[in-house]
């Protein structure tokens, strides 16, 4: 086959860095050998999504799939063993994996409009996104996937470390740092790790599938934030915290209203010192703080 087409993401997100170029100069092997194990016909890779390579397959019975070959990274390495999990469950189902290549063969979402752009209120979208995250949080705890207390633990400690030297308000950062530290508990739900609503695909007859998991097992609760978030912006409302406590109660369920609250906030705070840190854009990572401010007082 002929070597497949590197979106211009890829090049301008992973190929900026030694280890992102050295994996995108194999893709065309690892692609290549994903189409002859499978005996697959892929098309066109889609053109969103900077941590994978993916494109629409037809497999050898005529049925439709997607190849998905993920850049190694830590994040992602649990994958499979969550999608086995799930089973289909809230999540594509996995056909095959090559987890030495990182290559997943997964059903494939049709028609697959994502829950950002979906019709309807900010409301349904939240409706909709929080029965999904139910599906995939029930169940039960998989032993192969990372313990969120350890992965927060980790960022608790970076998070230390990106803000010495900047000036900020540093109780601000010790009680985020603290939150991620404590938030997890013992709680050991499977849960996605990356629940924005673009990662939520319409799948037909009503039912909506999330992609592109980071699985954990740990507090369910950590997965709302980016779902309340970016269902439509709720900082440019002119009361982001009436709005922001409003969505907390519109997915709470049987969860706790503060902790999702608290999630919002050490994730953002952890979020904008990234941003500063690892982009170096230092008035983007003050607006992040800003809005971590407003979930500490949905928090409380």
């Amino acid at each position: 086959m002929a070597d497949p087409v590197i979106p211009a993401i890829l090049h301008d997100g992973p190929g900026r860095t030694p280890a992102g170029r050295a994996w995108i100069a194999r893709l065309p092997e690892l692609v290549g050998r994903a189409v002859e194990r499978w005996a697959l016909t892929p098309g066109a890779p889609y053109t969103s999504g900077a941590s994978s390579w993916c494109a629409p397959v037809l497999r050898a019975d005529g049925s439709h799939a997607v190849l998905k070959i993920s850049l190694p990274h830590d994040e992602a390495r649990a994958e499979a063993v969550a999608l086995r999990a799930w089973h289909g469950r809230g999540a594509p189902e996995l056909l095959e994996a090559d987890v030495a290549d990182w290559a997943l063969l997964l059903e494939r979402v049709e028609p697959g409009t994502t829950l950002s752009r979906a019709t309807g209120t900010a409301q349904e979208r939240l409706e909709r996104g929080a029965a999904v995250a139910r599906v995939l949080w029930a169940v039960p705890e998989v032993p192969d996937v990372p313990r969120m207390a350890d992965v927060c633990a980790r960022w608790a400690d970076v998070l230390e470390e990106r803000a010495d030297g900047h000036e900020i308000d540093r109780a601000l950062v010790s009680r985020a740092a603290d939150l991620l530290r404590t938030l997890p508990g013992t709680a050991g739900s499977l849960v996605h790790g990356d629940f924005n609503p673009g990662n939520l695909l319409d799948a037909g007859d009503g039912r909506w599938l999330a992609i592109d998991p980071k699985p954990m097992r740990g507090d369910p609760a950590y997965d709302l934030w980016p779902l309340l978030e970016q269902v439509d912006d709720p900082f440019a409302h002119p009361d982001p915290v009436a709005v922001l406590r409003a969505r907390v109660r519109t997915v709470a369920g049987d969860l706790d209203a503060d902790r999702i609250a608290a999630w919002g906030f050490a994730r953002s705070t952890e979020s904008a010192f990234w941003v500063w840190d690892v982009l170096d854009d230092e008035p983007a990572a003050r607006r992040i703080l800003e809005q971590a401010a407003h979930w500490a007082r949905v928090a409380g």
